[in-house]
């Protein structure tokens, strides 16, 4: 080997040392940084279970509330129903106690023997039966003399007339009724067809 090679080569060497040198350098700081992330690490993993922790416990918090909210709404709708359940039970009670007053008055009717003191005692009955009807919103239905109407009338004959118009009523068998707006009880009809 000349002297050129050779101081070549340890050139090379000296740098490949200066190089191993700095590469343990730099390992060496890397190494002392570690623990300082490591304990960061180990900070912002505490910190992230501290919050799960928190997030737990609201959320148990949430389910807890919900549950009690449930349990409320379910107390809140038997009592509406047991409510409901005795207004629709005693819903006919202002209107019994007034049919109790026409009962009474039928018995009272019934223990006359006299036929006129009779007729009047029970056209008072109908009379007051008729004012309650009436103040609850049930009417009578117009029949004779109407035109036929499936939707409040229930034929049961069809006769020719020649003084009625066809498809009107001839006669009414037994009344209808209306309450409010709904039918009751159909009007039982002759209609007369030609």
């Amino acid at each position: 080997m000349t002297d050129e090679n050779k101081s070549g080569t340890e050139v090379e060497t000296q740098d490949n040392l200066e190089d191993e040198i700095l590469d343990e350098s730099k390992l060496e700081d890397e190494q002392e940084e570690v623990p300082d992330e490591l304990a960061l690490k180990d900070e912002e993993i505490a910190k992230l279970k501290e919050d799960l922790e928190k997030q737990e416990a609201e959320t148990q918090e949430y389910i807890s509330l919900s549950q009690r909210l449930q349990a409320d709404f379910e107390n809140f709708k038997k009592i509406t129903d047991r409510r409901n359940a005795e207004i629709v039970k005693f819903a006919n009670e202002n209107i019994i106690k007034e049919f109790i007053d026409c009962y009474e008055d039928f018995g009272r009717a019934l223990e006359i023997e006299n036929d006129k003191d009779l007729r009047e005692g029970v056209e008072l009955i109908y009379n007051k039966f008729n004012d309650i009807l009436t103040k609850e919103g049930v009417e009578e239905i117009p029949a004779k003399g109407e035109k036929f109407d499936i939707n409040r009338h229930e034929a049961l004959m069809v006769q020719k007339s020649d003084d009625v118009e066809n498809g009107y009523v001839i006669d009414e068998l037994m009344k209808g009724y209306m309450y409010k707006d709904k039918v009751l009880k159909y009007s039982k009809v002759i209609v007369c067809k030609k």
